[in-house]
């Protein structure tokens, strides 16, 4: 893994987002979800009627992996290994026992993996599931990674289970609680 570690600011919600891991400018940048794939996200939490600096202020944005993992030799960015995730993973628990969310939105395969085990994307995304992770256990809504790497949300079925898992995100109480109008 390639430091610094990425961290959001302390924001105290009962929603927790999670993600795989920092891409290789989030660190540089020194927030989160940053770069490309992060404006995807937060045009999608746009359509919902919150916009990025709305979002950061009442979401607390975490990561699997702090650290950005480098990239592959096809040049994507590599995926954490076992290893890697369970030395992160005290992060994880700690900001869980501290901010007990009732909702976790998990964006990509790994983060999705960490809470609700092995599947694929078309069984996770566009539904509520029961899951847990780190001790935590409770509702989570699973996101397609907004990356440009990945092409899933862009076809069928990705667009319309995307689509799908914003407008519940969108009508839970928890997130209508934190970005009432």
């Amino acid at each position: 893994m390639i430091p610094p570690v990425v961290v959001p600011p302390p924001v105290r919600s009962p929603i927790y987002l999670v993600g795989q891991a920092p891409g290789s400018r989030e660190g540089v940048l020194g927030r989160p979800f940053a770069w490309t794939a992060g404006r995807r996200l937060f045009e999608w939490f746009g359509g919902l009627g919150v916009d990025e600096e709305r979002f950061r202020a009442g979401v607390y944005i975490a990561a699997v992996c702090r650290c950005f993992p480098g990239k592959t030799s096809a040049g994507g960015d590599r995926v954490p290994d076992a290893a890697e995730v369970e030395n992160c993973s005290r992060w994880m628990r700690a900001e869980l026992e501290v901010l007990a969310p009732r909702l976790v939105i998990t964006v990509g395969r790994l983060a999705c993996e960490r809470f609700l085990g092995k599947g694929d994307m078309a069984g996770w995304i566009g539904r509520s599931h029961e899951g847990g992770a780190a001790g935590w256990e409770g509702e989570v809504i699973p996101l397609p990674h907004p990356s440009g790497a990945s092409s899933w949300w862009k076809v069928e079925p990705g667009k319309t289970l995307t689509a799908r898992a914003l407008a519940r995100i969108g009508r839970h109480p928890v997130w209508r609680e934190v970005f009432r109008s």
